[in-house]
Formats: C-alpha cells, structure tokens, sequence
C-alpha cells in the first residue's frame, strides 16, 4: 500500500526500529497513515496540503478571521448581495493581504485576511450566508519537524500494538502495560493544537 497524506516516510520509521528487510511494511505503512491523522485529530488541523474552494462568513468589514490554515490563495471572491454568485475578484495586495506577514519564514500558515484597498468583506444579516468564497492550498507549508517526530513516535507504537494483546506488552518475567497517552508525543503535538472557544 502506499502512504497517503502521511506525516514520516516508511524508511524513518524503519530506520528508528532498526528494521532492514521488507516484511512488515504494510504493517508499518498503515501505523504510519493511522497514525498521521490521529495527529489530525488530536491538533484539530492537517499537515497536508490540499486545493478546495472555501466560503466563510465575514463578522468583521476589514478582517477575515479563517477556521482553516491557509497556504496561498488563488481567487478571492466575494458576495456583495447575498445571492451565494461570488463575482467580486479581489487581487492580492491591492484589496487584500495575507497574515501574518512573517508566515513563510517561520514556515506556518495564514490564518488572517485582512481588507487593505477600499473593497471591504460583505456581512449579511440572520439567516447569514457566506459572503468571501477563497481558493487555494489549505494546510501547511511543510510538515514541521515536531509533526514528523511524533508521527515517528506514535507510528512505533502502532507498529507495537500488534504484538501487544490487551495493551500489555510481555518481557520475559514481567509485563509493561502501554500508556493511553505519550507525554513526548504530546508534548510535541500541543504547540500546534486548536484549543476550541465555548
């Protein structure tokens, strides 16, 4: 099988395991995807990049706050009177502009346009309608690095679980009892995690 949208390569899970023959690479390589989006879930975001048109609802006139991290953008188009036919185009840098302005240094998405030229976000009274239809790369930019290292983590123990009947694993006179959550793969995944607002 081959890795979808995987956060590690089957040969850095290998390499970690000091595994050198091939017989349990489908086994890995499911460890590895199962593994890449119980990351997903845990952060509430992926570390892929994938092309989709999104509509958002405006609250503010000069800002538009995304839900979703945002790579680039080819066509930002809004809905001036509520009709859901997107037909204003606007062009970057001169009606819009991406935020934060340093994202492509410190290799994280954007999270934030922000109105610049005199084209403001329409926002549309209860029952609301998306107002700003955006298309682009969602996502990130690269998997971080933290990303690829619990990825590596979690997909070891995934790979081990198998051997593992009731979530023991056995040596010899003794028996380990594996933990629900790994505190060094969580301390790698929180940075990155959306904490959710009541």
């Amino acid at each position: 099988m081959a890795i979808v949208n995987g956060y590690c390569s089957l040969a850095e899970v290998k390499a970690a395991l000091n595994i050198t023959d091939n017989a349990d690479n489908d086994k890995l390589e499911r460890s590895i995807e199962g593994a890449s989006r119980r990351i997903d879930g845990y952060c509430g975001r992926f570390f892929y990049q994938k092309n989709a048109t999104v509509k958002f609802f405006a609250r503010y006139i000069d800002t538009l706050f995304l839900q979703d991290d945002l790579v680039s953008v080819s066509s930002l188009k809004t809905d001036d009177n509520g009709d859901q036919t997107f037909v204003t185009t606007w062009t970057a840098g001169q009606d819009y502009a991406l935020e934060p302005y340093d994202a492509n240094l410190n290799n994280i998405p954007y999270w934030r346009v922000t109105a610049v030229g005199a084209k403001t976000f329409p926002i549309f009274t209860y029952p609301a309608l998306p107002g700003v239809q955006i298309t682009g790369v969602w996502g990130y930019p690269a998997v971080p690095h933290d990303i690829r290292e619990a990825c590596v983590l979690l997909s070891i123990r995934g790979f081990a679980r198998y051997n593992a009947a009731l979530g023991v694993v056995g040596f010899a006179d003794m028996a380990i009892q594996v933990r629900a959550v790994d505190p060094d793969v969580r301390d790698f995944l929180d940075p990155y995690r959306k904490v959710a607002i009541a």
